[in-house]
Order: C-alpha cells, then sequence, then structure tokens
C-alpha cells in the first residue's frame, strides 16, 4: 500500500480504515471516501459540487471554499489510490477535466486525480440517463488517453492481495425513474465489509435494501432519502420508504448517512422519529464541525452578506477564481 499523509481522520473497521473526504456535513455535495486496507487503497467517487441555485439563491463565498477544501483532500488521497471508483456520471461522484469552480475542477485537477490509475467505473448502458451517457463517452475516452486502466465495475470485482473490491447493483438512483441506477461497492478484507452505497436515496428500492443487508457489512456509507425534496420533486411515499429502509439496515449495521438526507437541515430529527440507531457523518468521524452550508444557504446570506466583489464575480460568470 502507498503510504498515505493521515490529514483526515479515520474510522477503523477491523484492518480498514475509512477516510471521510467530503460531503454535505463538510459544507458541499459529494460522497467521496477513501479506504485503505493493509494492501489497497480505493477512493471512492472523487467529485464534489454546489447546488448552482437553492432558495433562489447562488452558493455563498463559504461554500465555494467548502469545495477547494474538500477538492484538495480529494486530490490528496487521489494521489496515493490504487483505485478509484465512479458509481454514476452526476458531477458530484467525478473529477470532470474542464474548469468549472462549483466542481473546482480544471484540467490539472483532473490529471492529478486520476492519471495512471486503475478506474472501476459504471458501465454507460441504458441503466443511465442519456446526459450521464453522454458525459460517460467523454470521462472514459480522456481517461484511457491519460493511460488509465479502465475496468467496468458492473457485475465484477478486483482483488489486490487480500483485499476484495466488488461492484453491487446497479440500483436505482432513488426511485426507478429518469435518474437511472448507481453502483454501490463492498470492500473486504478478511472477512470484514465496508459497503459504500451512493445515491440510493435510503435505499428507496426495496430490493436494493435487501441486497445490502445480505452482505451483513460491520459499515454502510449510505446516501439517505431526499428529505429538502419531499413534496416537490419527490413523493411522500417515497422519502418514507427511503427512511424506513435506512432505519432497518440501521438495526444491522453501523451506517454512516451521507449525501441528500443532509441537505435537510432538520434531518436529525426525522432520522431520530424514526427510531434509527448507530448513525455517523462524515464529519463525526472526522471530529469536525457539521457544516450544513447549502441548508443554510438562505441564512448564510442573511447573517453574511456577501461582498460586492463576490457578486460581480458572479454576475461575470464565475470564469476565474472566486474573490474569497
Amino acid at each position: 500500500m502507498r503510504c498515505l499523509q493521515r490529514s483526515v481522520t479515520a474510522l477503523v473497521v477491523g484492518k480498514i480504515e475509512v477516510y471521510p473526504l467530503a460531503d454535505e456535513s463538510f459544507g458541499a455535495r459529494s460522497m467521496a471516501l477513501g479506504v485503505a486496507t493493509p494492501d489497497a487503497t480505493v477512493l471512492f467517487d472523487a467529485g464534489v459540487s454546489l447546488a448552482p441555485r437553492r432558495f433562489g439563491l447562488p452558493p455563498h463565498p463559504l461554500e465555494f471554499r467548502a469545495a477547494r477544501e474538500a477538492r484538495e483532500r480529494i486530490v490528496r488521497f487521489a494521489e496515493r489510490s490504487d483505485v478509484i471508483t465512479i458509481s454514476h456520471y452526476h458531477l458530484d461522484h467525478y473529477t470532470p477535466s474542464f474548469t468549472s469552480f462549483y466542481e473546482w475542477s480544471g484540467r490539472e485537477v483532473f490529471e492529478r486525480t486520476y492519471a495512471g490509475r486503475t478506474i472501476f467505473a459504471k458501465k454507460p448502458d441504458a441503466t443511465v440517463s442519456f446526459n450521464q451517457r453522454r458525459r460517460a463517452a467523454a470521462l472514459l475516452r480522456e481517461l484511457k488517453e491519460l493511460g488509465c486502466r479502465v475496468l467496468e465495475a458492473d457485475g465484477n470485482r478486483i482483488a489486490l492481495g487480500k483485499t476484495v473490491i466488488e461492484a453491487l447493483g446497479p440500483y436505482p438512483h432513488g426511485s426507478v425513474g429518469p435518474m437511472g441506477h448507481v453502483l454501490a461497492f463492498v470492500v473486504e478484507y478478511e472477512g470484514v465489509k465496508v459497503v459504500y452505497a451512493p445515491d440510493v436515496q435510503g435505499p428507496v428500492d426495496d430490493r436494493a435494501a435487501m441486497d445490502i443487508a445480505s452482505r451483513e457489512p460491520e459499515l454502510l456509507i449510505v446516501g439517505g432519502p431526499p428529505l429538502y425534496l419531499e413534496g416537490v420533486k419527490v413523493d411522500s411515499e417515497s422519502v418514507e420508504r427511503g427512511l424506513t429502509n435506512l432505519v432497518l439496515l440501521s438495526k444491522l449495521a453501523r451506517v454512516v448517512v451521507s449525501h441528500h438526507t443532509l441537505r435537510d437541515a432538520s434531518w436529525r430529527n426525522r432520522l431520530a422519529e424514526r427510531g434509527a440507531e448507530n448513525v455517523l457523518t462524515y464529519s463525526e468521524i472526522a471530529g469536525a464541525e457539521e457544516r450544513l452550508l447549502e441548508a443554510r444557504r438562505r441564512e448564510l446570506y442573511r447573517e453574511a452578506p456577501p461582498p460586492p466583489e463576490f457578486m460581480e464575480w458572479l454576475r461575470r460568470g464565475a470564469k476565474t477564481p472566486p474573490p474569497l
């Protein structure tokens, strides 16, 4: 295993070290996660992004700072990784090569993240949306040009020494619909299993929940239901089913809840009402303050209005580094 600079606190499960790198509890959209065993280092979903609009407002300067910090952690871990996964082709789950400060990306960041590594990626087939297939075609071509070893993950596994990385699914991205499907992954070392299940939203899908439970993981990192979209873009029945499955899984394994759920500032109350147990967040693992910046965007604009030069930067199209 390549030597790691442990700038992020790890949660240790058996001989597996789990490094929370970026998610909404750190202030930006992501589920980037590092995992290290005695013989392999894996980076799950090397992406970060900001919602262009929330409550009718663009990201606050604090959110851009959080995205920059998240990107720095992701790149540092990527440079020491053997394998990098791509569970699906939304921009908060991979690093694009184009310049965007909403993703804090650019060509140099892209190359530092991926060059020469093994990429274990979702097959861009009919289980993902048309837009994702289009993004995937360009991304996978660029990865191969960088000298990456690109492997289709669907139905496959990688063995590195005694470490096995297996793709699970594909599972629906929430309810079955236009968002398509995503992969989950299990890392196993000496019988200890850690499951990483991004964007399954609970899972909403009962079969996905049963399949994940059947793996009997010691630790589950899961994208929870989108409480903030309930009654707007997602029906209440789907949200409730996602909450039910999340609570059931929390009684079977230690659970780290992430992503969509943390875009609602009242998420803890919703889970507590349902009796969730053993639930952690990325920020709690890291021993850091929970920073739900997107969920608090309206409050941030009210309490700390951005300076005029920042608003002018946004007006001009955000094509240069933001004045932070």
